[in-house]
């Protein structure tokens, strides 16, 4: 493996959570226990679509062990929920839209009787019609799965006539493409202890991306202030936007508080499974043509997107879906239309990379398939149709200039994969069943949540009364390294040591409003409330530290420990920051800033403003009597700022490559008539160590536009992009079959295979 930045110096820093983890100490949300903890249990629909006839909890309240069983009628507030609006029942009264939604729960002494209470539950459905594709769902005579009906969600982008265009290309190419519902497959599944405390307020200790989002929620459901409730919602183990909803949190909140004990719900695997979000499938429908030298003149786009039973992001994934259509490329003829689409599948909701992925696949697809259709090499017709630093973006919206696109496409022309001197295999294996291919892709993926949308962010940074630099932050921890991310900003733009910082994150009573984890977001407001807070903080310090001492504070600068003096005579402080906290107790120096995400100033719904970029390289072996397709290298160029921890921006890319590299081979949670084949990791195959390449190099692009004030662009989404649609050019290149369906099938690599012989065979006797 061989990484590229400029930032090489910090890289062999240990993160500050990194030893509790690995060896065990740490504490993850679902193992925290608190005396007189009660287990509980949900009791999710025994059908995908169905009326709700009665529901009977006598027997189970009967049993002994059991200390509670709610259902919709014991919801105080609002018996909704949901991100964008609230759609989704709490507790279902009167009809289930999928496998997963939740008519009843229950609390007992042992998650064995809970389980058991679980069967004591009577519940009379009468079943309805199943919608389980979403073309169904716009048939006129199909039911109407909510009041308004089946569509949830429209978008559209469109500028000049590709009608007319389409007459004037010489090349047209028109495919359409098909992409899995994939799960998340985060280690900790969702849970967590919710605690009634003593003063009336509950504590929620549960996983999740955002605390006061969810702290909203629940004051609606449980029709209290938001006062009332406490959520601490860090350290995680995994989410990549699958917990950026509520999961548990209403059915722990609601039986803490009837039985007045605390309260533990973690879902095991299969449970996870049938309830948690999903990757949004989605069949996309493009027509691009250009003419003979390669400029790309119309390009025609329908995406229709499953997002399952209720909303959650599916709007604000469509959108985004929308956006990115035609990429970094101009064209001066587009025409997008999206449309999110309700069906009695699983919910479909956010997960990293936002729709990008989908859309990203075939879009890189059409341009490899004009590339072959003209005779021109694919990495030529790219940069012929690139867009340049000061274009409009991709909705025609202003953006922050950037030449990201330039930069990653240069950078990964430079990869050894691309020699094919030094790739001796191009084309051919070491065996006559074995053929090797080369195929690349480029991505472009729009950071924050995107115009008209509340995408606050703040930070608080203050002398605490130990004397510790504190930066506090309503962000999570969930595995992204972020704690990283303060810590080596803060060293950087303070000045102090590692050992005089505290930080703070993930706790509603703790913590400002930050906004959420999500949307690659977390270390570029990271990055901008320190360029906020840190000259008053600094300013307020040194003033203290000159009354203190008696040394101007021009004559002053802040180090490890403390104060120094700038003559550099002292072999240690002037006074340290303990010391300056003693005397700054009756007035602390404390500095906070509130802001916004950057965005666009043109009135598009969605629209982004700050934008990073990759480019990937990859070498795959096909098997021709299997059909397995084997990752054999992997490169990336990433263009989205400067590098701040460079073994946690190593880790987002490389572990963006592989869940990419499931996406593409191996990953598909299957639906069939609104239930999951695949329950478990049985049957559901995540990469393993056996399916990592043997080779992936990164490169970081740090260069930002000239005069460009924002600093660096998360890298949490932008690695998973490309990947796919490099693997199928791959496949292409390896033995000529287009892949228009993820993952990649191996009887269709077989039977492409077979059917190619067969022509041959016949063109060889005939």
């Amino acid at each position: 493996m061989k990484f590229t930045c400029s930032n090489n110096l910090q890289r062999s820093l240990i993160r500050p959570d990194g030893v509790d983890k690995v060896t065990g100490k740490l504490k993850f949300l679902t193992d925290l226990s608190f005396p007189n903890m009660l287990h509980g249990k949900i009791l999710r629909s025994a059908y995908p679509h169905a009326k709700i006839i009665s529901i009977s909890t006598k027997k189970a309240e009967e049993l002994p062990g059991v200390r509670a069983v709610i259902t919709s009628k014991d919801v105080p507030g609002l018996n909704r929920f949901g991100l964008i609006f609230p759609d989704q029942p709490v507790l279902c009264d009167e009809r289930v839209r999928y496998v997963g939604d939740a008519v009843a729960a229950v609390a007992a002494e042992t998650e064995e009787i809970a389980e058991k209470a679980l069967q004591l539950i009577e519940v009379e459905y009468e079943p309805l019609p199943v919608i389980d594709d979403p073309e169904q769902a716009l048939l006129p005579s199909a039911p109407r799965l909510h009041p308004d009906g089946n569509i949830l969600h429209q978008a559209s982008y469109q500028k000049g006539n590709v009608e007319e265009a389409f007459q004037t290309c010489d090349v047209i190419v028109e495919e359409t493409y098909e992409l899995p519902r994939q799960m998340h497959a985060y280690m900790e599944t969702e849970g967590g202890v919710i605690v009634p405390e003593k003063d009336g307020r509950i504590t929620v200790y549960v996983g999740t991306q955002h605390g006061y989002k969810d702290r909203f929620q629940l004051a609606r459901i449980l029709n209290v202030p938001e006062s009332k409730i406490r959520v601490v919602s860090s350290p995680i183990g995994g989410s990549f936007g699958g917990k950026d909803e509520l999961n548990i949190q209403p059915y722990g909140a609601l039986l803490a508080i009837k039985t007045g004990c605390p309260v533990k719900i973690h879902q095991s695997r299969r449970e996870s499974v049938r309830s948690g979000l999903k990757r949004h499938p989605m069949k996309i429908t493009m027509k691009t043509g250009a003419s003979r030298n390669g400029k790309i003149l119309a390009h025609q786009v329908r995406i229709i997107a499953d997002t399952g039973a209720y909303a959650t992001l599916g709007p604000a994934v469509l959108d985004f879906a929308v956006e990115h259509a035609t990429g970094p490329y101009i064209i001066p003829n587009v025409h997008v239309e999206g449309l999110s689409v309700y069906t009695n599948n699983g919910v479909a909701g956010e997960f990293r990379g936002f729709g990008g992925n989908q859309v990203t696949f075939a879009l890189e697809g059409q341009i490899d398939r004009l590339a072959v259709k003209l005779g021109i090499c694919p990495m030529e017709l790219r940069k012929r149709n690139l867009r340049k630093a000061d274009d409009l973006g991709p909705v025609g919206q202003e953006i922050a200039p950037t030449d990201g696109a330039a930069q990653v496409l240069k950078a990964i022309s430079q990869s050894p994969l691309l020699n094919k001197k030094e790739s001796i295999e191009w084309g051919e294996g070491t065996d006559r069943w074995k053929k090797t291919g080369i195929g690349v892709a480029i991505a472009m993926h729009g950071g924050g949540l995107g115009y008209g949308r509340l995408d606050p962010a703040g930070g608080r940074l203050s002398l605490n009364e130990d004397g510790k630099i504190e930066i506090a932050f309503g962000f999570e921890e969930f595995g992204q390294g972020l704690l990283s991310v303060i810590e080596q900003l803060v060293i950087k733009e303070i000045g102090c040591s590692a050992n005089d910082i505290k930080i703070t994150i993930g706790d509603t009573d703790r913590v400002p409003r930050s906004g959420s984890s999500t949307a690659s977001r977390g270390t570029s407001m990271v990055w901008h409330a320190l360029q906020r807070m840190k000259d008053p903080f600094k300013k307020r310090l040194l003033e203290k530290a000159s009354q203190c001492t008696g040394v101007p504070a021009t004559q002053l600068y802040l180090g490890p420990i403390g104060i120094w003096s700038c003559d550099g005579l002292n072999s240690e402080p002037l006074i340290t920051y303990q010391q300056i906290a003693h005397e700054t107790k009756d007035d602390p120096i404390q500095i906070e800033t509130e802001f916004h995400f950057p965005t666009t100033p043109y009135s598009i719904p969605g629209g982004h403003y700050l934008y990073s970029f990759a480019a990937c390289a990859v070498k795959v072996e096909v098997d021709e009597l299997t059909g397995i397709v084997r990752v054999k290298n992997l490169d990336q160029a990433v263009a989205a700022g400067p590098v701040i921890y460079p073994t946690g921006y190593l880790g987002q890319i490389e572990g963006g490559s592989v869940m990419a590299l499931g996406y593409t081979l191996l990953e598909e949670a299957i639906m069939e008539k609104g239930k999951y084949v695949t329950e478990n990791f049985d049957s559901y195959l995540i990469p393993t160590i056996n399916d990592i390449p043997l080779s992936m190099d990164i490169t970081a692009i740090e260069e930002l536009y000239e005069g460009d004030p924002y600093g660096p662009r998360g890298v949490g989404e932008i690695g998973t992009v490309a990947v796919a649609p490099a693997i199928a050019k791959a496949i292409y290149d390896a033995i000529g079959l287009w892949v228009t369906k993820l993952p990649v099938s191996r009887e269709e690599i077989v039977k492409a295979v077979n059917q190619r012989e067969m022509r041959e065979w016949l063109t060889t006797k005939l």
